[in-house]
């Protein structure tokens, strides 16, 4: 009997890249996408993370993460 396995979420961040910003998924060498703004980056982030059920990761100039969102079935209240 094949056990079929869940799918593993995306993580889909949003990086400065080359005097603007970039979507990248973690673990890739390339960037999805490209924009001016991080606002546009953060729109076409998020529209990829809702498709898959995914989460986004908003990283400042510095490269620290601002601020991280999950779309999809996250429990609540969480296990535990």
């Amino acid at each position: 009997m094949e056990r079929l396995l869940p799918m593993s979420k995306s993580n889909i961040h949003v990086v400065p890249h080359e005097g603007g910003w970039a979507v990248r998924r973690e673990g890739a060498e390339r960037v999805s996408s490209q924009h001016d703004t991080q606002t546009q980056a953060e729109r076409s982030a998020r529209r990829t993370a809702i498709r898959e059920n995914g989460e986004t990761f908003i990283h400042r100039r510095s490269g620290e993460i601002r601020d991280r969102n999950s779309y999809g079935n996250d429990p609540y209240p969480p296990p535990g």
